[in-house]
Parts: C-alpha cells; structure tokens; sequence
C-alpha cells in the first residue's frame, strides 16, 4: 500500500516533533502548559486516552479535546501561553493619560471622584465599565481620591452655635 519511504519519514517526522516537545517542556516554567505538553508527550509515545487520563488527572473527554487541538494548531500555538495578567481594558500608559488629565483638574482644586473617572474611562474605551474596575486602576496607579468637604457632617446648626455663645 505505502512505499516504505514514506513511513520512514513519517516515524522520523514524528521523532523530530517529540524531541522539539521535550525540548519545549524543558524550557517551559508554567504550569499549566507544562500539563497540557505532558498529555501530548504520553500520546506520542503511544498511550490510550484513557491512560493519560489516568496519569495527567484529566478527563478522557479533555485528552481526546487537547490532543484534537494538537494536532489542528500544531506543537507551537499548543504551547503558546494564551493568557495575559490582570486583563486591562487599556495599557498602562492610557490608563496613566486618563488619570494625568484629573491630576490637572485636582491641582486646579476641582472635586474629583471615581464616578467623573469612569465616565472618561467609558469614553475612551468606548463600553460601560464596573466600578470595581476604577477603584483597581486608581490603586493600581496609586492614585487616592481626595474629595473635600465643606463642614464636619455633625456641626451643629447656625442657631445652636449662636444659643451657645449667649449661656457662656
């Protein structure tokens, strides 16, 4: 059926892909690709699914779905660490311009607050934001809103101020 070349060269193919996976499971440092490689290493040496399975503490379903994605993206997108840090909606640099135009305003001795923030945020991004998300910036930014106020929230009224000056 096949000439005896060709299966040659598709056992040499597949020690060449095995020797590049355990070149990249030497020089990977995470853990959850170096998982997802070890399940490709023990399918290339030839086990079941239900073996790795056992060995790997994923499901029967999740090889078959790793060893899928394997072989339709190739060794290196498989590898490919696909998840960033913190999942900023901005970079840092765009968060700090939004928050140096408020800086100028707070020198100025406007009332700054989280709300007028993300209300400037929403616009440059261009879709609503949580608040969470702002309180996270402004920390994350060191950045600490100071909004005064104009009397203590328990003064005593006008009129008592003035009834207590007379009895002393």
């Amino acid at each position: 059926m096949c000439p005896k070349g060709l299966i040659e060269q598709y056992y040499a193919q597949k020690q060449l892909e095995y020797r590049l996976l355990e070149m990249m499971i030497k020089a990977n440092h995470l853990k959850r690709v170096d998982k997802r490689l070890g399940v490709i290493k023990l399918h290339l040496e030839g086990m079941k699914n239900s073996e790795i399975a056992r060995k790997t503490d994923y499901s029967r379903a999740r090889v078959g779905q790793l060893i899928k994605e394997y072989d339709e993206k190739g060794l290196v997108e498989f590898a490919r660490h696909k998840y960033g840090g913190n999942r900023q909606a901005l970079t840092f640099a765009q968060e700090a311009a939004i928050l140096k135009e408020f800086d100028e305003k707070m020198a100025k001795g406007e009332v700054v607050t989280a709300v007028k923030i993300k209300k400037r945020f929403d616009e440059v991004r261009g879709k609503d934001t949580g608040h969470g998300y702002i309180y996270m910036l402004l920390k994350r930014h060191d950045v600490r809103l100071g909004v005064p106020r104009g009397a203590h929230p328990k003064k005593a009224s006008e009129a008592e101020i003035e009834a207590s000056k007379k009895l002393t």
